[in-house]
């Protein structure tokens, strides 16, 4: 198969590297220095079991979207921060609305998958997530990861709503990426999967850039853990608003996995710590505006939000 990466850092760059060193065709879209270094030096992947560096197709937005899309290309895939979901889908649709090529999204947050679904049509949008992975561009062109990176896809917004092509398709991705190193498995309601990932990342993503702490150092604390268990708590409750029927069981689950993980630092620590725009309302402000909806009270996720708002100042969306 051939894939279109669209947003080469962390983790479009990690599995984009896994499905290139298993003979698939990947074209990675990126910016800025790390296209540059994409073009001339290559991609480089430092992972505690697993080594890649190689020369690889790289080429920027604007270049992208001034092509045909190749009619071999069977899959993009979708790795950019959820803030920039709405820009790029609508400029895929001005672009190639007109073509099938489904999109799967590889993002943080509930909300990515419907923003593509108005733009491009729900029959091509597959929705997913990277879980137990750490993985971040640490200089252009260079990723370090650990973790298994498992990968959960599921037809949008659920199995029901899948023309057969597309189910088929999805049955073919589960085998390619298990072959390729990257543990996979499907999912009947990718809803229900992206809400108990927005579980964990809301419990330590927002409270890891506050405190500089890793995942691990967080869940030994007693005081921080309580903490995390709080807006893990909160985002479980926040999940009704969009019919997700989740539970307290739910919520220790998603909390004790986080605590058997290997100690990572998350996505929103190193956006911090390197000057970045935060996913900020894209994971609190989710939990945020659906416990509006359900005219209920979320006081940890408000004040952690709240905090961090004002330490990152101009760098959230």
């Amino acid at each position: 198969m051939r894939f279109v990466i669209i947003g080469a850092g962390g983790i479009g760059g990690y599995y984009g590297a896994r499905l290139q060193a298993h003979g698939h065709p990947v074209t990675f879209i990126a910016r800025g220095a790390n296209l540059e270094a994409l073009q001339t030096r290559g991609l480089r992947i430092n992972h505690n079991e697993w080594r890649f560096e190689e020369k690889v197709e790289a080429c920027s937005l604007e270049q992208f979207l001034g092509s045909s899309l190749p009619p071999e290309t069977d899959l993009i895939v979708l790795c950019v921060k959820s803030m920039d979901t709405g820009a790029i889908a609508g400029r895929l649709s001005d672009r190639f609305g007109e073509l099938p090529t489904p999109v799967l999204s590889l993002q943080n947050g509930v909300d990515n998958e419907a923003v593509l679904a108005e733009h491009l049509g729900a029959k091509r949008i597959i929705g997913g997530l990277a879980v137990r992975i750490g993985s971040h561009l640490m200089a252009p062109g260079i990723i370090d990861a650990i973790g298994p990176g498992q990968v959960i896809m599921g037809q949008w917004p659920n199995a029901s709503a899948g023309a057969p092509p597309l189910k088929q398709l999805l049955e073919g991705l589960n085998i390619i990426f298990n072959r390729a190193g990257i543990p996979a498995r499907l999912t009947d309601d990718i809803q229900m999967e992206l809400w108990r990932k927005l579980i964990i990342n809301n419990g330590v993503n927002p409270l890891s850039a506050i405190t500089r702490l890793d995942t691990g150092t967080l869940m030994r604390d007693p005081g921080l853990s309580q903490i995390v268990y709080g807006m893990m708590a909160e985002a479980t409750a926040a999940a009704a608003a969009d019919g997700i029927k989740l539970s307290e069981t739910d919520c220790r689950e998603m909390f004790d996995l986080i605590s058997q993980f290997d100690p990572i630092k998350t996505s929103m620590l190193v956006d911090f710590e390197h000057n970045r725009p935060l996913e900020l309302e894209e994971i609190c402000g989710a939990v945020l505006n659906r416990t509006a909806q359900l005219k209920r009270e979320a006081p940890y996720t408000f004040t952690i939000h709240q905090l961090l708002r004002r330490l990152s100042g101009s760098r959230t969306s």
